[in-house]
Order: structure tokens, then sequence, then C-alpha cells
């Protein structure tokens, strides 16, 4: 399915802009140039959701919003929804190297609803034809975050004090959407200005031959409205707090493991419903991304389940996923989508089954391999073709944090003569060459790897909230004419670069078909 291909992984978060985070606007385009010159395929991002505590993209308030912060507030100018004085109020004026998102969301917010304000008649029949086409999610999503937001001063939905509304009796519903239907609209126009930037850039970076890779997380936030809405799929005790709790248990680099809360699913119950939310988040995503990546595919044969409370991952149990019949249910639903299957950790000879019965690519880490001592699947000699490969992830220290800081002296000395660096090149340099030439179909590398960056500019520290994490932002003179010269570079003689015929993008669903955009090229 997929070619020998590169590419970069860079959130939206992390683009340079003048209001303290990443949006989808100029920079975001610019961003596309720079990989299309660098002669790149793909654009991996981490997921596009509302997020909430600790910022995380991986714990968002659904599995199909989009994150309000990401919305160029320049488009709503252009729009006519904003003026340019109004925009600057959003600015933090903070560094320019760090998002702040506490800063943002405060000032943020104000100005969105500005513009919301001004939403014309016209603007509206555009905004209602959005939200009939997303009624299979959207108004339980408004809902919910207007009733946590407005009404019950942020509490988690275990918290909230109506237990009518928590157990979505109709009654109790239709009083608090009329009670109120101002905050619902409000957040129905944010989806819908969400939806029509990304839409733009998604076309954009297929205009110009990139192809966006989307996260999927497997699991979904304890505190969303996708478990407020579909109890039924999740391990819940009867406040709507998990009962059980998802993680991995303890190796190599935790001695108690990683515990993330969020609540396992009833695969039962999901199966016997045909795997449809499943097949609605799929579908989802699709419309979002043109490849997605399945975060924690091991979860989909064993996963790790420990009780609610626990205050460590180390008193869990592996209990049986899905398997291939759920794959084979999306398949069938779907048709054969493009997927890339995250299977670090913890990985058996039952994963591997598994993996080789998808057919889908699975995943290995250059930096995973630096260790002096032994010969590991991480290294590039060891890739199979079928594989996508990385520098180093959102969830690890960059190229130059491993060599230089972490790797013992031995493992440090190792690696570079992996590499082959001469002292002459930036280090990370001469990973991405040795990573370009392995045998994978796909070869991604870091932002932070490609500007040889170090432990500032470490995106994540997985079993860690706060600090420094998600909030590493590059700067605009980092799109420059000498990084993408050196991709290129290695892009083309790595056999990687293959001049790119984008898809013919589908209509949108609030448009008129025409026979250009009636289907996929």
């Amino acid at each position: 399915m997929f070619e020998r291909t590169s590419g970069v992984l860079m959130h939206i978060t992390s683009l340079p802009s003048p209001y303290g985070i990443g949006t989808m606007g100029a920079d975001a385009r610019a961003f596309v140039d720079f990989l299309r010159d660098a002669g790149q395929r793909y654009w991996q991002v981490l997921p596009l959701g509302r997020t909430g505590f600790g910022a995380s993209p991986y714990q968002c308030f659904s599995a199909a919003a989009g994150n309000p912060l990401l919305i160029d507030l320049d488009t709503l100018v252009e729009d006519g929804l904003l003026t340019p004085e109004e925009a600057r109020e959003a600015d933090p004026k903070g560094s320019p190297d760090q998002v702040d998102f506490d800063v943002i969301e405060d000032l943020r917010f104000p100005v969105l609803r500005k513009a919301f304000a001004r939403v014309t008649p016209e603007l509206q029949k555009k905004i209602d034809a959005y939200a009939e086409q997303e009624k299979s999610w959207l108004p339980d999503f408004t809902l919910f975050m207007s009733l946590r937001e407005e009404k019950y001063d942020c509490a988690a939905l275990w918290d909230w004090p109506d237990s009518d509304v928590l157990h979505r009796k109709p009654k109790a519903l239709a009083a608090a959407r009329e009670a109120l239907k101002d905050e619902i609209a409000f957040r129905t126009f944010l989806q819908y200005e969400f939806h029509v930037q990304w839409h733009a850039l998604r076309k954009y970076a297929n205009q110009n031959g990139v192809q966006i890779i989307g996260d999927i997380p497997i699991y979904v936030s304890p505190d969303s409205s996708d478990v407020w809405a579909n109890p039924e799929f999740f391990k819940l005790k009867s406040d709507f707090s998990p009962k059980k709790v998802a993680g991995v248990p303890p190796d190599y680099f935790s001695e108690t493991g990683q515990l993330w809360g969020n609540p396992v699913y009833d695969w039962a119950a999901l199966e016997k419903d045909g795997y449809k939310w499943w097949i609605w988040r799929m579908a989802q995503n699709m419309e979002l991304y043109h490849v997605v990546r399945l975060d924690h595919f091991r979860g989909f044969e064993s996963f790790w389940e420990v009780d609610a409370g626990e205050e460590t991952a180390v008193k869990g149990k592996w209990q049986k996923g899905p398997g291939m019949k759920f794959f084979k249910a999306i398949e069938k639903a779907l048709g054969e989508i493009p997927i890339i299957a995250e299977d670090l950790g913890i990985i058996t000879d039952d994963v591997r089954r598994l993996l080789d019965e998808s057919g889908f690519p699975g995943m290995r880490v250059m930096i995973f391999g630096f260790n002096s001592w032994e010969d590991n699947c991480h290294l590039p000699h060891n890739y199979v073709p079928n594989s996508i490969v990385y520098t180093s992830t959102h969830d690890s220290q960059t190229i130059c944090e491993q060599i230089m800081d972490l790797c013992s002296p031995a493992d440090a000395d190792f690696a570079r003569d992996y590499i082959r660096w001469n002292g002459h090149e930036p280090l990370a340099w001469a990973a991405i060459k040795t990573l370009f030439f392995s045998p994978a179909s796909i070869a991604m590398t870091q932002m932070q790897d490609v500007l040889n960056l170090g432990a500032d500019a470490r995106m994540n520290k997985p079993a860690t909230i706060g600090g420094q994490n998600w909030r590493w932002r590059m700067r605009r003179d980092g799109m420059n004419h000498e990084l993408s010269s050196f991709l290129r570079g290695v892009t083309v003689t790595s056999r990687r670069y293959k001049p790119y015929q984008p898809p013919v993008e589908p209509a949108e669903e609030t448009e008129e078909p025409t026979a250009e955009t009636s289907e996929e090229a």
C-alpha cells in the first residue's frame, strides 16, 4: 500500500504564529511549502481534538471535535468576523519557543466570541448544514461542553450534580439544550470554523503533493462526550467514572508501569453492536487525514487493565482484545484504508501474528537501537520494507539529547559510529541520512531532529503531566532553504522522492458535487 517515501512529524501547535500557538493559517501553509520543497510526501500531526487537563492531545473531550485553539484568527479577519485589532487581543506576548495553554485559552475564547457575534444569516445557513452533516456526534459534544464549562464549573463527568442529565434522561436533556442554546450555538460555530479551516489546509497540502498522517489514540478520555453519550461501550461505575482503566505494565523504562487512567472498552458490547462506534470513529478520522496511525496497536490483541483507584499500573491484568475480527469489520464497512500500526512496547508473538495478518506496517524508532551491547530491531539495518520508521518521536528524546546527554559513553560512541557522523555536519542530520537509506517503506523524522535540537525541544515525556510537555514551538526561520535542501537531497539520493499526483479531494457534503470532485482519482 505504501511507496518508498518520507515525511516529517510536526504538530500544529508547534508551528510559529503571532498568537502564541500554531494554527491552521498562513504558517501551516508555509510548512506545507517547506515540505514540498524538501521533497517530502507526508506531514504527520498529533490528534487535533479539544484538549483538557495537561494539554495532552491524547486526552481530549471528544474523539471527533477539533481544537478551537487551532482556529486561525487572521483567517477570521479575512472573513470579516474579526478586526485586526481584535485578533491582536489574543496575542499572549510570551515566549516564541513555548505554548502557554492556560494563558492562550483565557485570551482566545473572548476573541472567538466576538467573531461568533458577527455570524450573518448566510453564514448561519452554512453552519446549520454542517451541523446536520455531523449530527451523529456534534449535538452531544456541544451540550457536553456547555454543561461542563458553563453550568458545572468544569467538573468532571462523574461529579456532575444532576443525575438526570448525567444519565441522559430525555426531559432533562431537552431542558438543558434550551437553557444553554446560546452556548451550544457558539460551540457549533467553533466546530464549523475548525472544519472549514482544516479542510482548506488539507486541500492545500494535497495540491502540493503532501499527505497528512493523523494519530488515533486507542482510548478516549474518561471525561469526554464519548463516554457520556456511549457509556455502554466502556467499563464504568454507576456514576460514569471508570471502573477499569488502561495502562501498560512495568518494563525496562518504568518499574511501576504507566497508568493512563482512560476507561477500557467493553469489547463484548462493541462486538455485539457490530463495532459501529469504532467504524464511525475511523470514518471521521479518514475525513481528516489521508493516512491514520493507530496508537497502541498491541491493545487490540491484549490490553493491560487496572482497577480504578490504583496508584500505579503494577496490579493490572492482561485481557484479550478484539483481534482480527475488529479490523475485518472496519474493512467491510469502510473498505481498505491506509493504517499504520504503532506496535511499540511489550510485543508478544500473538501481537506479531495480528500485525502480520492485518498487513499494516509497524513502527521502529532509531534512538531505541543505540545500545552497543545488542543488535536490536530498532537499528536501521534490521528494518523490514513494510514498516514506518522514525529518528525519534513526540514521546521520546530527540536524536541529539539521546546521544549527547543520555547514552553511556560506550553507547554514544556506538551511535556516532553507526550513523557515520563526521563531526562536520549537524549530528541529527547524520542520523536522518542513515534512517532514510534503510529498507523501510516510510522514513519519518521529527522537525526537532531536522533542526538538530536537544532536550529543550522534547515534545512529551510519557507518564508525566505538565512541565514542558506539548509546549515546544518552532521559530519561523526554522523553515529555511538550507534545511529543505538537505532533506530534499537525502530524499532524492535514498530513492524516496516520488513525483506525486495528488488525488482529487472529495466534495464537501454541504456543497453540490461536481464531475471533478465526485470520486477519488
